[in-house]
C-alpha cells in the first residue's frame, strides 16, 4: 500500500457523514460555493467574504455546506494573503488533510470531515508568530460565521 493510500477501514471511517447528491448541492449552495466546496476551487483573493470576515468578533465558523463546526475566532489571525487564516481547528474531528498534487507542486488540502467539502489549505513552516506555527488558508466563502451568545459580530 503506497503512503498517501487509506486502508478500507480508515477510508470508510473518513468517509464524509453528510452525503447529497450533486443536484442537491447546486440546490442548496451558491455558484460561487459549489465551485469550491464541491469542486475544489478557489475563491478570488481578498474577495467580499474575506473583508466581511475580517470585521467578524468572538464566534465560530462552520462549514458553509454542512454547517460542522470547524474554526474559532480564537484561533484567527491576519496573515495578509487575501484568504481568512487560523493557527489551528476548533474541532478537530471536523477537518481533515490530504495530500493535494493537482497544480505541479505538493500542497496540503483541507476539507470538511462531515461533508468533503473543500475547504482551502494549510501550510507548515512559514514563520507565523502563533503557536502552532500553521496557517488554514480557508475559502471564505467555504464557511459560516456563528457570532458567540453576546457578541456584537455581522454575520455575512
Amino acid at each position: 500500500m503506497k503512503s498517501n493510500e487509506q486502508s478500507p477501514a480508515a477510508a470508510a471511517a473518513n468517509a464524509p457523514k453528510v452525503v447529497k447528491s450533486d443536484e442537491e448541492w447546486r440546490k442548496t449552495l451558491t455558484p460561487e460555493q459549489y465551485r469550491v466546496l464541491r469542486q475544489a476551487g478557489t475563491e478570488r483573493a481578498f474577495g467580499a467574504a474575506y473583508e466581511e470576515f475580517k470585521k467578524q468578533g468572538a464566534g465560530t465558523y462552520v462549514c458553509g455546506g454542512c454547517g460542522a463546526e470547524l474554526f474559532s475566532s480564537k484561533e484567527k489571525f491576519d496573515s495578509h494573503c487575501g484568504w481568512p487564516s487560523f493557527y489551528d481547528p476548533a474541532n478537530a474531528k471536523n477537518v481533515l488533510t490530504r495530500v493535494d498534487s493537482s497544480l505541479g507542486t505538493v500542497r496540503t488540502e483541507v476539507l470538511c470531515a462531515q461533508c468533503g467539502g473543500h475547504l482551502g489549505h494549510v501550510f507548515k513552516g512559514e514563520g507565523f508568530p502563533t503557536p502552532t506555527d500553521q496557517r488554514y488558508c480557508i475559502n471564505g466563502v467555504s464557511l459560516k460565521f456563528v457570532p458567540a451568545s453576546g457578541s456584537n459580530a455581522v454575520k455575512p
